[in-house]
């Protein structure tokens, strides 16, 4: 049994023995800020965790992380592998009889574990609040202006933008081997990717200390080797994610596979097309001159990235309408987490598929403007990839392979 004690404090009996139990005001009042300004209207019904299918007798999720999120039990959230694995479908707020909204404060308890997570804490701190913007905005705009200004380039004349594209945005040298524009693009791409990934792997190490504490995971227990832990729980987690196993089961929000599926087979075929342009740019354009301009319309790797900014649009279109809709019904909150980024995914497919036409068309002063700003939409994707909505991507995989180490006979002997 649990009650209220006075000084903020909470009692909690547990076989006669009394612990207590400081909540974290703080914590409280991020979730609110986050999307999850309803968690103090459930009363424990527990109608969320009857339709929630990651729900079971030992975790009767989402109701038991409802209580710790009014109680302000960041440590119990934080490393709840249950609150990563939700997806927020919908279906527990849709049934809610008190309009706790459930699905919503999950969402910002996420918000705020991607936060704790997150390093460097300024950064995370920064992405994690709409009046932040600005400086969000400034960071890559600035980078990306200084980088074009001191490279000496000019917008080229109509007649040539054609064949050079955009393979001289950041001017032109002789050395053959590496064109001074992909120098220049590797220069402040290649650090803010790397920062991204470190950050990432940093966090999710956290998380998973963090989760096996609460699960009482002992570190005696024997190991998978790294090619075990791929095999036996990343790669399934990955391929669960990619066929949207779970998703399909909402009810709610059935919708929601319409975006989220082609926007994620864009990021791998834009990933594809990214991997490709790096190696023909940085190793095949040392040996082969013709690789460091423009792609032809006809290769087929430029064709997989057309296809794959198409659906870019149009998954995160989607999604846009969906949370828009929510919100105008009431059934959502709207909050800068959710919107920054949808915004910023649908920044970079319309900078880049309108720097494109822009080129077919022969206006360069335009096409240079939103190639420009394609560049800082893009930096920014990387740049706070592990502090925003994006980071679920990292972390709710690595969540889905614990539950699958936590119940494996690497655990459990």
């Amino acid at each position: 049994m649990r009650y209220p004690a006075g000084g903020g404090q909470t009692i909690t009996f547990q076989e006669n023995n009394i612990v207590n139990m400081q909540p974290d005001i703080d914590f409280i009042k991020e979730m609110k800020e986050a999307g999850g300004d309803t968690l103090k209207k459930c009363f424990q019904c527990a109608t969320c965790s009857v339709v929630c299918p990651l729900s079971s007798d030992k975790n009767p999720f989402p109701r038991q992380q409802m209580l710790f999120a009014q109680w302000g039990l960041k440590d119990k959230l934080l490393g709840d592998p249950s609150v990563l694995l939700c997806h927020q479908c919908g279906d527990c707020s849709a049934y809610c009889p008190r309009g706790a909204r459930p699905g919503d404060v999950m969402g910002a308890v996420r918000a705020a574990a991607y936060r704790h997570y997150g390093w460097p804490s300024f950064l995370a701190d920064l992405a994690s609040k709409g009046q932040n913007l600005p400086i969000l905005l400034a960071i890559p705009m600035v980078t990306v202006f200084i980088m074009w200004m001191i490279s000496g380039s000019h917008v080229p004349e109509a007649k040539d933008f054609l064949d050079i594209g955009y393979s001289q945005f950041f001017g032109h040298w002789d050395f053959k081997l590496l064109p001074k524009t992909t120098f220049f693009i590797d220069f402040f791409m290649i650090p803010t990717a790397a920062l991204s990934v470190f950050a990432a792997v940093r966090g999710v190490m956290t998380m998973w200390k963090k989760m096996s504490e609460n699960a009482g995971v002992s570190e005696t227990f024997s190991k998978p080797s790294p090619v075990q832990f791929v095999k036996e729980f990343l790669w399934p987690s990955v391929a669960e994610i990619v066929r949207h196993d779970r998703f399909k089961k909402c009810e709610a929000n059935q919708d929601r596979v319409q975006g989220h599926q082609p926007l994620m087979w864009a990021f791998i075929g834009l990933v594809f097309v990214t991997a490709y342009s790096f190696f023909a740019q940085d190793f095949l354009g040392q040996f082969i001159e013709g690789m460091h301009g423009p792609m032809s319309m006809w290769n087929p790797v430029k064709w997989v990235a057309n296809v794959a900014a198409v659906a870019l649009i149009f998954g995160v279109g989607v999604l846009w309408r969906n949370r828009s809709r929510m919100e105008a019904e009431g059934r959502a909150t709207k909050t800068f987490y959710d919107w920054f980024l949808i915004w910023m995914i649908m920044a970079v497919g319309v900078t880049g598929l309108g720097a494109q036409m822009f080129r077919l068309v022969g206006s360069p002063s335009l096409g240079y403007l939103t190639y420009y700003l394609h560049l800082v939409s893009v930096m920014m994707l990387f740049l706070y990839m592990p502090y925003t909505k994006f980071a679920h991507l990292v972390y709710r995989t690595f969540a889905l392979a614990f539950e699958r180490y936590r119940d494996s006979a690497y655990v459990k002997g």
